[in-house]
């Protein structure tokens, strides 16, 4: 069985580093991006079965990134953990149309929940 790729995007250094850790001692490839800039192609280069997006990436925004992606063809299916410490987390994650949301601080336990139960989806 390959390893599926998780795509990060999060300004945060720690936080990224908090993913990568714990996203690949459960098995997943994990790339990383601290800005929204070129968003299509950097996804498309990476082909990753999930994307974690933060709320307040730089560039565009986690809510204009994820709408984006949704929005292109190649990309739409893959779905979105929207991720962010605003309290309105749930309701940006639906106008982003992302498939889960993670509220910051998020437990260790619930990311690796969300993560397996999307990929469930994917497979």
């Amino acid at each position: 069985m390959s390893k599926k790729t998780i795509l990060v995007f999060d300004d945060d250094a720690n936080i990224l580093d908090i993913f990568k850790i714990v996203l690949e001692a459960s098995g997943y490839l994990v790339e990383l991006s601290q800005t929204s800039d070129n968003i299509i192609e950097k996804t498309k280069s990476v082909n990753p079965a999930i994307i974690i997006m933060d709320n307040w990436i730089p560039g565009i925004g986690g809510l204009k990134a994820t709408q984006l992606l949704k929005s292109d063809p190649d990309c739409k299916h893959i779905p979105v953990i929207y991720c962010s410490a605003n309290r309105e987390v749930r309701s940006l994650s639906e106008q982003a149309n992302a498939q889960a949301f993670l509220a910051k601080p998020f437990n260790l336990e619930d990311l690796e929940n969300e993560v397996a139960k999307l990929l469930k989806t994917v497979d």
